[in-house]
């Protein structure tokens, strides 16, 4: 059994199994509500969920002087991983439970997979504990510019291209959020390392929105709103309302970006004090247009050749369009955002290649959480496809698929896991269709069902989270069982 100092500087504890941490005598709460005068030093503060974003915001509050204490109810290998790793930068934590310890702060940052009517967040408002989100906690540090990205689909595209195209001169971006690497891991490196031409290009989630105050971007972009996670807001309205909040602190000196040809996005976003600048793939005298030939801009200039884009798909262009109008609100050269729009290919778990096994084209479409992104897919595609859906449900009704699927080349559905039973009663008779216990058997059927010149594209429409941690290690089970086939 090992020893730790914690952050009383006379005692120091023994670390009980699966719990790390020193007593300390409560003080008065952190006041938040003025961004400039919030001060963590010798303040405790408790860390919500030991995933890479609680980690990262336990280390940013550890580096600005707090007395972090983290807890996760989980015991999984990683978590407890996680948890010696922040015992390693004198960050006291417990995993598999939540004591009562977790009340014993002035402050609350909380993980985006814990629901804001969690028991225990209901129990620390009683307590008057302020509670803020990750993405809330590390704005408070850093006043560099930042470009935050939402909706329902195409986020993390849009980030991918927004991060190439926003580098010049004078401007040097950082990718960070809900795609991967954590907001706070970035503020702290620019805390430890600043750099006067940051930007920072921010993917975010309904989820990471529960908990703002005072995060404001200085364009937020807004890609489409179509239903998605149900499951945990509940309603419709609830979930745009959450996205929404992404907006709510912004003034007249900073922008709105989105798409206006979708009318539910359209209606949602007016209101605000910022300035909306729309873009479209279908109306003019915008930034940018699109003609049947070409993009232009807004004074007729001919930005790029349609045919030259290098990523295909009408979902795709649209993506870019976004991402061009934010990046010009942002000085960037119309020859650099052509340019990007040539060379970037695309990103890991979206319509990915991943490949071709005698004659049978294995697409990788992890990314697609939900209903629309599946839609998207396999409109895209001009060969017969096995479509392989499965997965935790968020609340969606695949009878919604239906009509998309008789009219594109979808040949098979294999359903598999959790929604197996669900998708497949949903799809009926609408094609041959057959159901699965888990991603490896249906990727085995999809072999013994695709002949050369098929496609088998899985785009699940639903979380991972009945097997899998994130899309991310779905996508590259996926792609083992592709490869394995190349080796036999």
């Amino acid at each position: 059994m090992a020893r730790i100092q914690g952050c009383d500087p006379v005692l120091d504890h023994w670390i009980t199994p699966g719990s790390f941490f020193p007593h300390n005598i409560q003080d008065s709460m952190i006041d938040i509500s003025n961004r400039k005068i919030i001060d963590v030093r010798d303040k405790k503060v408790t860390v919500i969920g030991l995933g890479l974003s609680g980690v990262a915001a336990a280390k940013l509050a550890n580096h600005m002087g707090a007395c972090v204490f983290g807890s996760d109810p989980s015991s999984e290998f990683q978590v407890s991983d996680n948890a010696l790793d922040l015992l390693h930068h004198h960050i006291a934590s417990e995993t598999g439970l939540h004591s009562e310890k977790i009340y014993d702060a002035d402050l609350w940052i909380i993980s985006p997979g814990v629901p804001k009517d969690a028991d225990i967040v209901i129990k620390a408002r009683e307590k008057g504990i302020p509670i803020v989100g990750e993405i809330e906690f590390a704005s408070w540090y850093t006043d560099s510019p930042i470009i935050a990205v939402t909706g329902s689909n195409g986020k993390t595209t849009t980030v991918h291209i927004l991060s190439e195209m926003c580098q010049s001169e004078d401007i040097q971006s950082l990718m960070g959020g809900n795609m991967g690497i954590p907001f706070s891991e970035r503020v702290l490196e620019e805390i430890k390392n600043p750099n006067s031409k940051l930007v920072y290009i921010l993917e975010i989630s309904s989820f990471q929105m529960e908990f703002v105050h005072h995060f404001c971007p200085k364009i937020a972009l807004y890609t489409n709103i179509s239903p998605d996670h149900l499951d945990r807001h509940g309603t419709m309205d609830e979930y745009v309302n959450m996205k929404l909040k992404m907006v709510k602190n912004m003034g007249k000196n900073e922008f709105i970006v989105f798409n206006t040809d979708d009318p539910q996005l359209q209606l949602a976003v007016k209101g605000h004090e910022a300035q909306f600048v729309p873009f479209s793939i279908m109306r003019p005298e915008m930034t940018y247009s699109l003609d049947s030939n070409h993009l232009n801009t807004l004074s007729g200039k001919q930005l790029i050749a349609v045919n030259d884009i290098s990523l295909p798909g009408k979902h795709n262009l649209s993506n870019m369009l976004g991402a061009a109008t934010a990046s010009h609100l942002m000085g960037i050269s119309d020859d650099h955002i052509s340019h990007v729009m040539r060379t970037f290919t695309g990103v890991e778990h979206r319509l990915e290649n991943v490949a071709t096994v005698k004659g049978v084209e294995y697409i990788n479409d992890s990314k697609a959480t939900n209903l629309d992104s599946v839609m998207v897919a396999i409109e895209s595609l001009n060969k017969p496809v096995v479509l392989i859906l499965g997965g935790r449900n968020k609340g969606a009704d695949f009878r919604l698929l239906l009509p998309h699927i008789k009219s594109s080349h979808v040949r098979d559905i294999i359903s598999y896991g959790e929604a197996g039973e669900h998708i497949l009663a949903a799809i009926g008779d609408a094609v041959r269709s057959v159901q699965v216990t888990d991603l490896n058997s249906a990727v085995r059927m999809a072999q013994s069902l695709a002949a050369p010149g098929d496609i088998v594209l899985l785009s699940p429409g639903c979380a991972s989270f009945d097997r899998f941690s994130n899309f991310e290690k779905r996508g590259e089970f996926f792609k083992s069982l592709v490869m394995e086939m190349t080796n036999t």
